[in-house]
């Protein structure tokens, strides 16, 4: 699927998504390509909160795609913008899903939730790097850390498990006891 990089790598978003909405299949996988890993930093705002990652993550790929088929390049507007705003539409619309179904998700109220309101960034707002740094490493061990670190930076899984060398699922062990750890920090 990346062999198109070379043809698309010049084209605007818009021109791609004129190309795409013509039906070119490969268009459509150069934007989806392209905005992979904003999709997936959006989903994970809600990593803390509640939300299963994966599920938002895909969940945020199809308001992507919806963006794609709905933009009007006419209009003078940015693609980068709609995209943004129907990725986190879509994922909203799922937590509020997950909300009525699952009393894990009762505290999430996608409607008061910021950008730029994730636990990392209220923080940051707060401290300085180094004091979040040095908190963090005292409240996780030093394989949850680095773990969520590398988690929150946009690693997968099997990106995270090939860098540390552990199994998937010490991987997600790692991430859930972080969590839990981080929630009764940030309270």
């Amino acid at each position: 699927m990346r062999s198109c990089v070379q043809e698309f790598r010049n084209e605007s978003d818009e021109a791609l998504v004129l190309r795409a909405q013509r039906g070119e299949t490969a268009a459509t996988e150069e934007l989806l390509l392209r905005y992979k890993n904003a999709v997936r930093a959006r989903a994970r705002k809600f990593f803390l909160q509640g939300g299963e990652t994966d599920d938002l993550v895909q969940e945020g790929m199809i308001g992507l795609l919806t963006a794609i088929g709905a933009f009007d390049p006419s209009a003078g507007k940015r693609f980068k913008n709609f995209a943004y705003l129907c990725v986190t539409r879509r994922i909203y619309d799922a937590l509020r899903a997950a909300g009525r179904q699952n009393s894990s998700f009762g505290d999430v109220d996608p409607d008061t939730v910021e950008s730029g309101g994730s636990p990392e960034e209220f923080l940051l707002d707060d401290e300085s790097a180094k004091e979040i740094q040095s908190k963090l490493m005292k409240v996780l061990s030093d394989f949850e850390f680095r773990v969520m670190t590398m988690y929150l930076d946009g690693m997968s899984y099997a990106e995270i498990s090939d860098a540390t060398g552990k199994e998937i699922k010490s991987i997600d062990n790692a991430l859930a006891r972080a969590k839990r750890k981080l929630i009764g920090y940030l309270k």
